[in-house]
């Protein structure tokens, strides 16, 4: 077994074990899927600077009509009820 490569030895154990397939690909879509992911946010995330040298602070580069992730400040929320029982009629 010790000069048998890694893809040998893969396809004997899924020879042997068929109900590892699904396993196998669900886990190599997650891994997929979480690399799209983080690539998708590398390239579209306005968070991230991959130019420092020509735009250092890309911040201030930001229009008035551009979305911030700041809320506004003059916002008033609902107290929270932390009760699991339905409230009670009056």
């Amino acid at each position: 077994m010790a000069g048998t490569s890694l893809g040998a030895r893969f396809y004997r154990q899924i020879k042997r074990h068929p109900a590892l397939i699904p396993m196998i690909g669900f886990i190599g879509l997650g891994m997929g899927s979480a690399a799209l992911y983080l690539l998708r946010l590398a390239l579209r995330s306005p968070d991230v600077c991959w130019d420092r040298k020509n735009n250092p602070e890309p911040w201030n580069r930001l229009s008035p009509t551009d979305q911030y992730k700041v809320p506004p400040g003059g916002s008033r929320f609902a107290p929270i009820s932390w009760s699991l029982a339905p409230p009670l009629p009056h």
